[in-house]
């Protein structure tokens, strides 16, 4: 069992992955519902409960009453329940709790598969493209995922696709047919015959049931209008060395950062499947929260509203939304030297990147040379916006314009697949096809392992770290340089 799903865990995570004898089941049940019993949110999103006696399936720390032991069921995913018949509570909407952390965090092929499924994998290849991805059959897929997270790709899918249908209901005024197809649905019937099952409503009443703050403020919107969202994260979370670290990187043409610290605006273009999309996330002001968990107020501005799925999870990588802080806190808050620093920021995050080859040249290349290459190579915007004028240039445009040296290597076995960086990709194979690139150093590598590949337990090669820091590395170091006593990597 790796070092990263036990470490730091909460008592009911450890005991997730011993194989159950019932009396380990028991246990293991047991202090789950007492996480109910609490309506403790630092589970939210890490398991989901649903409720016999009512059909009915919530978040942990839903504020209804709690219901009794024996009218209660546990389930690893909103698609398990949503499978096994039960639907979404409209009081505390499950469908919107931050992604379980170890999706993100595990490097087996069941965190490999979520990641991809999370990026929109299945609804652009199918469970053929995944199985493909990740280098396995359909049906070790198929049989992996049912094993572990109690739903296949399909219905993990499916559940996907009934939040982002809801998401568009309940903030733009986009036609129900049109949001029937940018969810990724394949028929306006299978649409409906979905948001039924799993909201137990139609598409209309799902709509009208919206908060107030939910409700978009023109009856009509069009792709490019614009899309609220409020992007959750568990537990507290330090926005500003995350926005820190982004207006320092920023590169002119593809990236700003605009307004004073602690009320920033964060906006980017995407390159995505389907189009292209502008992403604006604000930094929220005032203390971090310290209780269940808070958000950033983001609005996507996309070309194609297919892409409102994959856009949403860069999002979540690139700020790091879906970690588990309190796991990391723990940790590294019993380190001496860096207990006084966990204590100043607690759930200071591990930021990834929105486009993980952007990233890898990036972080090869340097800033300047990267903002040279922009307005040099990169796609001029349809429609920009402002200062956004371009997109990153694609790697085979850098492979075919400026193959030269290093960066030309590295555009090319980006281009070509030699190394993959996708949501899917095996860490350790990336790491190794990386440092085959004639000239990439082990320095570039592991920031490309972090960043990109989103590994919490990396550190500078040659670099003496205590072992006690794993397996959070990433996030010590982050604290080192938050705090002053670590150089910030390229």
């Amino acid at each position: 069992m790796s070092d990263f799903r036990q470490s730091g865990a909460p008592d009911w995570r450890r005991l997730e992955h011993v194989r159950p004898t019932a009396e380990h089941e028991h246990t293991h049940e047991d202090v789950r519902y007492e996480a109910v019993r609490s309506r403790d949110a630092r589970f939210d999103g890490a398991f989901f409960f649903a409720v016999e006696t009512t059909g009915i399936y919530c978040r942990p720390s839903c504020p209804a009453v709690t219901p009794k032991r024996h009218n209660v069921r546990f389930f690893a995913t909103a698609a398990a329940a949503q499978g096994s018949g039960f639907r979404a509570c409209r009081r505390c909407r499950p469908d919107a709790v931050p992604g379980s952390a170890d999706w993100n965090v595990r490097a087996d092929v069941v965190g490999r598969a979520m990641r991809l499924i999370g990026d929109g994998v299945v609804d652009r290849e199918g469970v053929a493209g995944l199985a493909g991805r990740l280098g396995y059959s359909a049906r070790q897929v198929q049989r992996q995922l049912t094993a572990e997270v109690g739903a296949g790709p399909v219905a993990l899918a499916r559940a996907q696709r009934a939040h982002t249908a809801r998401v568009l209901l309940q903030t733009t005024g986009l036609p129900v047919t049109e949001i029937a197809f940018a969810a990724g649905f394949a028929s306006v019937r299978q649409f409906n015959d979905t948001i039924r099952a799993v909201y137990a409503a139609t598409p209309s009443e799902l709509r009208a049931a919206a908060p107030a703050r939910d409700r978009p403020a023109r009856p009509t919107a069009t792709p490019t209008a614009g899309i609220p969202l409020r992007l959750a994260h568990r537990g507290p979370y330090q926005p500003g060395p995350v926005f820190d670290l982004l207006e320092r990187e920023a590169v002119a043409g593809i990236e700003e950062v605009s307004g004073a610290p602690g009320h920033r605006v964060y906006r980017r273009t995407l390159r995505l499947p389907y189009g292209t999309g502008i992403a604006a996330v604000q930094e929220r002001p005032g203390r971090p929260r310290t209780g269940g968990g808070g958000w950033l107020d983001a609005r996507l501005h996309l070309t194609d509203l297919r892409d409102l799925t994959t856009s949403v999870q860069r999002l979540r990588r690139l700020f790091d939304l879906d970690a588990d802080p309190w796991a990391v806190d723990e940790r590294l808050g019993a380190d001496p030297r860096l207990a006084p620093l966990v204590a100043a920021r607690p759930g200071l995050r591990s930021p990834g990147t929105a486009d993980p080859d952007e990233l890898a040249v990036r972080a090869l290349v340097g800033r300047a040379e990267a903002e040279r290459l922009v307005q040099r190579y990169g796609k001029v915007l349809d429609a920009p916006c402002g200062s956004l004028t371009h997109l990153f240039p694609a790697p085979a445009v850098l492979a075919e314009a400026a193959p030269q040296g290093t960066p030309g290597a590295l555009a090319a076995a980006l281009a070509d697949g030699t190394v993959r960086l996708d949501p899917g990709a095996d860490r350790d194979e990336a790491e190794r096809a990386l440092l085959a690139v004639p000239g990439l150093d082990a320095t570039t590598a592991a920031v490309v392992r972090t960043r990109a590949l989103g590994d919490p337990d990396v550190a500078p090669p040659g670099t003496a770290v205590p072992g006690t820091w794993r397996p959070w590395r990433s996030y010590a170091l982050n604290h080192l340089r938050a705090a002053g006593e670590w150089e910030n990597d390229r």
